[in-house]
């Protein structure tokens, strides 16, 4: 698959790809006689990942560290899955601070959707 198919299929502009090979976060992408990069299915796994891994908001720094340690074979799988566990307890942390903060919009909805005249100081002074 050419870097244009895959950044098509997968939403990943072309050199967002060409820049995660360069630093390492891409495992190296085999190339044609001619050249041009030639991604193989697991080339495609490994793009997926990293896409899902950076929508979660995993640092490329961290992401990095796994890919190197998962090129060092089957002795880093316990390091490889503490990164994973470190950034899952950051994800979910993220995740609760943006569920309280949906709640508190939620409830300063519900309270202009529950207004009344002579209200409308209340509602700026509450900030529970």
């Amino acid at each position: 698959m050419t870097i244009a198919e895959v950044s098509r299929q997968y939403s990943v502009p072309v050199d967002t790809l060409r820049y995660y090979e360069r630093i390492g976060l891409l495992p190296p992408v085999n190339r044609s006689k001619s050249g041009f990069r030639d991604y193989t299915e697991s080339d495609c796994q490994w793009v997926s990942f990293i896409k899902c891994m950076r929508s979660a908001g995993i640092p490329v720094e961290a992401l990095i560290d796994y890919v190197t340690l998962f090129q060092q074979g089957d002795a880093t799988r316990e390091a490889r899955r503490q990164i994973l566990v470190e950034q899952r307890e950051l994800l979910q942390a993220r995740v609760e601070e943006q569920q309280r903060t949906l709640d508190y919009l939620s409830r300063k909805i519900q309270s202009y959707d529950q207004w009344n005249p002579g209200t409308e100081e209340r509602l700026l002074r509450r900030v529970e």
